[in-house]
């Protein structure tokens, strides 16, 4: 089966392609890659080039989420459809929202792995403003043209519902990760994801960090895509890293805390949690969809309890071993492998349904010529 896949190559998507695509080898998968946002790193190009049944082909246009992004959508819609043409998919897999109602020859699939509007109720607390209608009315219109439409948690699919209105074919399928390994635990508190983006919360452990006995360490890109760079004077930031970096970080940590007050799945946290690291998370609906009782959950706002929390995990090896074996145990359920068979159950089902359409579409015009001919 020939997929044309989409992904943006700066935030966790990236991260989720490619375990999908290693989990879906061994269904005879072939996948084209398009990606947008920005250009591919070297690392990038590596982890790609290592797939063989997986070919990349780079652009740079705007994500939909970016600041005025409305020409590059249209151009990126036009190039998708012409890398279509010539690949000729089963299937399309989107990982964005603004092009699932270009007039494709394949089901498509959408995958709503975040959105604008409920980040902005979950960052500001009240709903977005008029000035993000373009990109409501982008969204929706992705959205109900898709033939179905997987989300990472319940309460992310919850959102895109409430926000965009009833979706065909709608369900959840949880992100996976390949096992991360785990080594001799150190003195110190780790956390790592878009430092730019106030949905994480990183200035929530910054205000707090002077107080804890052990130092907190931040991973990431702090500048915005947009130009903007978020500082944090009082966290140790490492800058971005490549995945074999962050892999030694995790391995190392012995608490991981992402306060966060927006977060659809959290691929960051899977990776932490594999690594034996005891989890501080922002008390938010989908992390405790996720976690359940293997997290310790913090109001996002409450940077008390947030700093009692993690001294107490560093004042209480007892508590912090307890939570990290709680945290590797409820990773082990999210596999690359689960994920990627219940993606090819649905697109199994999509393009069998898509054939029997197109056979009974085929059908129906052969009876109307014959009809047409008949005296």
């Amino acid at each position: 089966m020939n997929i044309l896949m989409t992904a943006d190559t700066i935030g966790g998507v990236w991260r989720y392609a490619l375990e999908l695509a290693r989990g879906l080898e061994p269904f005879g998968v072939n996948i084209l890659l398009a990606t947008m946002g920005a250009p591919l790193s070297t690392e990038q190009r590596r982890e790609v080039a290592a797939l063989r049944h997986v070919r990349v082909t780079e652009s740079r246009y705007k994500l939909v989420w970016m600041d005025d992004p409305w020409a590059d959508i249209e151009a990126a819609g036009d190039w998708l459809l012409r890398l279509a043409e010539n690949f000729k998919p089963a299937l399309i897999h989107l990982n964005d929202y603004p092009h699932g109602a270009l007039p494709w020859s394949a089901p498509v699939l959408m995958v709503g792995h975040s959105c604008v509007l409920s980040w902005w109720q979950a960052v500001h607390g009240v709903p977005a403003p008029a000035r993000l209608d373009r990109y409501r009315d982008a969204v929706r219109t992705g959205l109900r043209a898709a033939n179905g439409v997987i989300a990472p948690t319940a309460a992310m699919l919850a959102e895109l519902h409430r926000l965009y209105g009833p979706l065909l074919a709608a369900r959840v399928i949880f992100n996976g990760r390949t096992v991360q390994p785990q080594r001799k635990k150190k003195a110190f508190i780790l956390s790592a994801g878009r430092l730019w983006d106030p949905g994480k919360n990183i200035a929530g452990l910054a205000r707090i960090a002077p107080r804890l006995s052990w130092p907190v360490y931040v991973a990431g890109e702090a500048r915005h895509p947009d130009g903007a760079t978020a500082e944090f004077p009082n966290l140790r930031c490492l800058g971005p890293l490549s995945a074999k970096r962050l892999e030694n970080w995790f391995a190392h940590a012995s608490i991981y805390a992402l306060p966060a007050r927006y977060e659809p799945f959290g691929l960051s946290i899977l990776e932490a949690a594999s690594a034996g690291c005891a989890l501080v998370l922002g008390d938010i609906a989908s992390l405790r969809e996720i976690w359940q009782d293997a997290a310790l959950f913090i109001p996002p706002d409450d940077t008390e309890r947030l700093a009692s929390t993690l001294q107490e995990l560093i004042d209480r090896p007892d508590l912090r071993h307890e939570y990290a074996v709680k945290a590797r145990i409820r990773a082990a359920r999210f596999t690359p492998e689960r994920m990627a068979a219940a993606y090819w159950e649905i697109y199994r089902e999509l393009t069998t349904d898509h054939r029997a359409a197109e056979y009974r579409a085929g059908t129906a015009a052969r009876a109307t010529s014959h009809r047409g001919l008949s005296p």
